[in-house]
């Protein structure tokens, strides 16, 4: 008799219940979603940090402006995101407030580690409490503090990881491979925003175009959040 698979044998269908392999299946398929997000970039280079996203315009009736991939935390941190954006919303607004309490506690920004611990603390919570569910969405935390520029993944387990360079979302996997071979630590921002943008053509091929491309950097040299315009980017890139 063949054995039945985990899922008919129920051991998805409660985020607290481990299968025999001592997995959490529904972790497994938050994992999945992210998979299914739209591609993020983030690159740690020699002056400063960015971030680098698709918006996946999905109707050419959807103001491309009024669709937000990247956010601001404070002045020197930014998040970006792969898989449910509204999950994605609920940990970004707990990050700008502990950042907020940081500023007003302590007159200091908060260090970009910090406020990953607090969003992985929650997304822990939600893999072992009954009557949740995993937060379907893994961030791309980059930011400048006291150690410099920092870039840091979160997945749904609640794991953190820092990272100098690291895609998430759709085409990681395409995206990670080129990172190995062509991501060098001594980049400059333009350099790494040239990098980003090429490999978000090879994997998006024709339906790439600078409308669907979203942008933060952040500079060591004021150390504040900024996102350029497209012509901006356009001049960085060189009109691609």
């Amino acid at each position: 008799m063949q054995p039945m698979p985990h899922q008919l044998m129920g051991y998805d269908r409660a985020i607290t219940m481990f299968s025999p392999e001592g997995r959490l299946l529904q972790v497994e398929y938050a994992k999945k979603t992210v998979k299914q997000g739209s591609s993020a970039i983030g690159m740690v280079c020699k002056d400063g940090v960015l971030l680098v996203t698709d918006k996946r315009i999905l109707d050419p009736l959807i103001v491309p402006e009024s669709i937000e991939k990247i956010f601001k935390i404070d002045d020197s941190i930014g998040v970006t995101v792969a898989g449910i954006l509204s999950d994605a919303r609920v940990l970004i607004e707990r990050a700008q407030l502990k950042a907020q309490q940081h500023k007003v506690t302590f007159d200091t920004s908060a260090d970009v580690l910090t406020i990953v611990k607090d969003i992985c603390s929650l997304k822990q919570i939600c893999t072992q409490s009954g009557g949740l569910r995993p937060f379907g969405v893994s961030l791309l935390v980059a930011g400048i503090d006291e150690n410099g520029p920092r870039l840091f993944e979160t997945d749904p387990t609640g794991i953190f990881f820092q990272f100098n360079a690291r895609a998430i979302g759709e085409a990681e996997n395409e995206i990670e491979e080129i990172l190995h071979k062509e991501y060098k630590k001594d980049m400059s921002i333009d350099d790494g925003v040239r990098l980003a943008v090429d490999m978000l053509k090879k994997t998006l091929g024709e339906k790439f175009n600078m409308e669907r491309i979203d942008i933060a950097v952040i500079r060591e040299s004021d150390k504040r959040f900024h996102r350029p315009s497209v012509d901006e980017v356009k001049k960085i890139v060189g009109g691609q």
